[in-house]
């Protein structure tokens, strides 16, 4: 089968021209043609109405004397008589300019040489993609994000502030009531508070809105339930040891919770009141989605399996609800060495709990 090519097809010079004009005028973008003098020959619909000129104030005129001069653009200057020249070709130059009639555009321009082999002589397409609208989307965006930053810094303020003051009106109370076991409840909640506020600073100084470090974020909270939850008549250690990696900042926070409460829960249950070198392990490790979190102890232990505290405790509850919330599912091993609670997200574990 015999295959037909422009040169066989348009051997008619103004074949061949009508056919260049009509592919112009059908590309939606501004187009123009020009010789290497840099004089229109030819221009598309879409540049006469872009830009609101007559096609007898164009054809044959100097592209710099356009509308009076309305191209005369240094950028494309440097384009046209440098860069093409030596290049041949250039896309995505970016040019910014006041248009009279038209206003501020931001426009891309995309050059080509042509070269004939016939010899004639040279010309220049330029084409024109109008991305003033674009550009102000990405800039109402980029204000958009930074509104939204502001507001969840002083969200996290807020929320810092609240925490505080409850956590105050909490230990106030409990130095007014008469019960003992009201008193140490109230303690309680103080210093479930307190560990939650504890989160909240560690995420807010990690930046809320991206992946968050896990072993800077664990080590940091650590320190802080260290300082706030041990006292200086008790020697007990907490170190952060794993390979770390990342986490959202919903999954970090639910971790951050988790591991607060099974610190707070060996600091009051596993070490009696002789041991003078107790020392809790928390560790963070993840292959590809899957992750684990592990605190340990070298305190009392338990032989049933359960936490140092009962089964039934507030803390059992809090880590086992936000463990499922995870995906995760607990794991307790005890023996007379001390405690090791397990949080393992699997991708198999996953489907089985979903499954069950």
């Amino acid at each position: 089968m015999q295959t037909t090519n422009f040169r066989d097809q348009f051997a008619d010079v103004a074949d061949a021209c009508a056919l260049a004009q009509s592919i112009v005028d059908t590309v939606r973008e501004p187009v123009l043609v020009l010789d290497k003098g840099l004089r229109v020959i030819a221009a598309s619909r879409s540049f006469y109405s872009s830009f609101q000129v007559r096609p007898e104030d164009t054809q044959g005129k100097l592209l710099y004397d356009l509308g009076d001069g309305q191209w005369d653009i240094p950028k494309l200057r440097v384009l046209l008589e440098q860069i093409i020249p030596e290049h041949g070709v250039m896309e995505g130059y970016e040019v910014e300019h006041e248009f009279p009639g038209v206003g501020h555009r931001t426009m891309y321009l995309n050059a080509r040489q042509v070269v004939y082999k016939a010899g004639a002589e040279s010309t220049i397409l330029l084409g024109i993609e109008d991305v003033t609208e674009r550009r102000i989307l990405e800039r109402e965006k980029d204000e958009l994000l930074r509104q939204r930053e502001v507001m969840l810094e002083e969200l996290q303020h807020r929320i810092a502030n609240s925490l505080q003051i409850i956590a105050g009106i909490i230990l106030m109370k409990a130095t007014r009531v008469e019960s003992e076991e009201t008193r140490a409840h109230l303690h309680d909640a103080h210093k479930r508070v307190m560990s939650i506020a504890a989160v909240q600073t560690q995420l807010h100084a990690s930046g809320i809105s991206g992946p968050i470090d896990m072993l800077p974020y664990l080590s940091k909270l650590c320190d802080i339930l260290a300082t706030s939850m041990i006292g200086d008549n008790r020697q007990i250690t907490i170190k952060v040891v794993g390979e770390g990696g990342v986490a959202t900042p919903r999954e970090a926070e639910s971790i951050g919770l988790i591991a607060t409460e099974l610190v707070m829960n060996a600091i009051k249950h596993a070490f009696p009141a002789e041991q003078s070198n107790g020392r809790i392990v928390i560790a963070h490790d993840v292959d590809g989605t899957n992750w684990k979190l592990s605190v340990a102890d070298n305190g009392i232990g338990r032989p049933d399996g359960t936490f140092a505290q009962s089964k039934t405790g507030l803390g059992t509850g809090i880590v086992k609800a936000l463990a499922q919330q995870l995906g995760a599912k607990v794991e307790t091993l005890a023996d007379p060495e001390g405690t090791t609670v397990s949080i393992t997200h699997a991708t198999f574990w996953t489907k089985e709990n979903r499954a069950a």
